[in-house]
């Protein structure tokens, strides 16, 4: 089992910048593929960017492409996700998630999850 804790969220006005963490429980995560999906109210969750266990691979999302980065440093068992120029439509609460194969957009090919961090961006 993989427990994964997200931090970094808050609250910022469009335009400025977060850098989102999630920290794995274990080892493990250097065998798993990393997602970011984030779940703005009476919305479905949706995806973000996801990063293959080397690093080698990434996809994002066509809305966060040129402003988003994801990133990760398997020693130190964490992901990052880079957050630049938000605008108001990138408030959500922001989940990371794991699983093993290779990198997909799709929710349902992840196995671990954590509880999310909130991303509120003001006008």
């Amino acid at each position: 089992h993989v427990h994964l804790e997200e931090s970094g969220g808050g609250l910022v006005q469009a335009g400025d910048s977060l850098r989102l963490s999630c920290l794995a429980s274990e080892r493990t995560i250097d065998e798993n593929t990393m997602g970011w999906f984030r779940q703005a109210p009476g919305r479905e969750r949706e995806f973000v960017a996801t990063i293959s266990w080397s690093g080698g691979t990434k996809h994002y999302a066509d809305s966060v492409m040129g402003r988003f980065t994801i990133s990760r440093d398997n020693a130190k068992n964490t992901v990052w996700l880079q957050m630049n120029n938000l605008n108001t439509d990138d408030t959500a609460n922001y989940y990371c998630a794991a699983r093993f194969g290779p990198p997909t957009p799709n929710l349902s090919d992840y196995r671990w999850w954590g509880r999310g961090t909130q991303v509120t961006v003001s006008p």
